[in-house]
């Protein structure tokens, strides 16, 4: 196969040749692409270095599937040109999101909808990839009827400039800044701008994908989303209110049998989930799993996954071996 990566030499493009590499993929040709001031740079492949490309040639060389992380804008103009050329395109920008023409795919929860003719296929937001894979199977089982999510974002999750950021931060140099504060030994209750009824745009995207993905509004959830000092993954504070009664050891079991979830649940000797335990791999981890005893039908959940990894690479090109597993393309 052909595989295209626009945004290759950016985080989330550098994980998914990462993770295509270990995923072992039958690739007749590898095309990276980038920005215009990447163009000219070489990204490896297998030990192999690949020239980064501009989207002309790109598109001139007829791709099977193509892998886009470059911006909504890129989105907006590339995908429906790549499209109409018969070439599957998975974007992990906001763009295609909430267009009721695109479907926005989670692979392990409603990869089923997929379908020969969509050529244009959106990846979710990282919080949201995270939070449904723990969300979906309980709601399967015992019916979710509220959430209230506090998340720890890594600086990982803005890109490679915050990174910069948070690590000259540590060293005292002074540098752009990608933030509005200073994040190194801060926190920062926003992450995207603020819309009138006072939650920042991550918030919302975790409320509205949820409905797309789960195609129910009947789940209520009230979101904080906080960036964080660190680099390796997202953390997730989950307080969900069931349906149906419960039993700990149930939901534990539960969990443990849902595909690419992971229970790290021994308050004994001090296991639970962490970024450092979720970094360069592709599960979602999950523990700190205990009754709510404020509340019935409710439970506490503490989550930890790469965000470069399961919330944007990895999930994208599970998106890609769905469809080349079930023919669809």
């Amino acid at each position: 196969m052909k595989i295209a990566i626009i945004g290759a030499t950016g985080l989330v493009g550098q994980t998914m040749v990462r993770v295509l590499e270990e995923k072992n993929f039958s690739i007749k040709e590898f095309l990276p692409a980038a920005s215009p001031r990447s163009r000219g740079k070489e990204v490896k492949f297998k030990g192999i270095g690949y020239r980064v490309m501009g989207l002309d040639e790109i598109l001139s060389r007829r791709p099977d599937i193509v892998l886009m992380s470059a911006g909504s804008a890129v989105s907006l103009e590339w995908a429906p040109r790549f499209a109409s050329f018969g070439i599957t395109v998975i974007d992990n920008s906001s763009a295609w999101r909430m267009d009721k023409t695109k479907k926005l795919i989670i692979p392990e929860i409603n990869g089923i909808l997929l379908k020969k003719t969509d050529k244009i296929i959106a990846n979710p937001n990282c919080s949201t990839i995270q939070m449904l894979m723990v969300l979906a199977p309980l709601h399967k089982k015992y019916k979710v009827e509220r959430v209230i999510i506090s998340t720890y974002q890594s600086v990982t999750g803005t890109g490679m400039r915050a990174v910069e950021q948070l690590m000259n931060e540590r060293k005292g140099i002074d540098h752009f800044k990608v933030y509005p504060y200073q994040i190194d030994l801060n926190v920062i209750p926003q992450i995207g701008p603020f819309y009138e009824n006072g939650f920042c745009e991550e918030e919302m995207k975790l409320v509205n994908e949820t409905v797309k993905i789960l195609r129910t509004d009947k789940i209520k959830i009230n979101a904080t989303t906080v960036r964080i000092p660190t680099i390796g993954g997202h953390g997730q504070s989950l307080n969900v209110k069931l349906h149906r009664e419960y039993r700990i050891d149930e939901i534990r079991k539960h969990l443990a049998i849902s595909p690419g979830l992971a229970v790290e649940d021994d308050i004994t000797n001090m296991k639970y989930p962490m970024p450092v335990l979720a970094h360069g791999k592709d599960t979602v981890f999950v523990g700190r799993i205990r009754q709510d005893e404020t509340q019935s039908k409710s439970i506490n959940l503490f989550t930890c996954t790469d965000n470069l990894r399961k919330g944007s690479a990895t999930n994208a090109i599970q998106i890609a071996e769905y469809m080349l597993k079930n023919k669809l393309m």
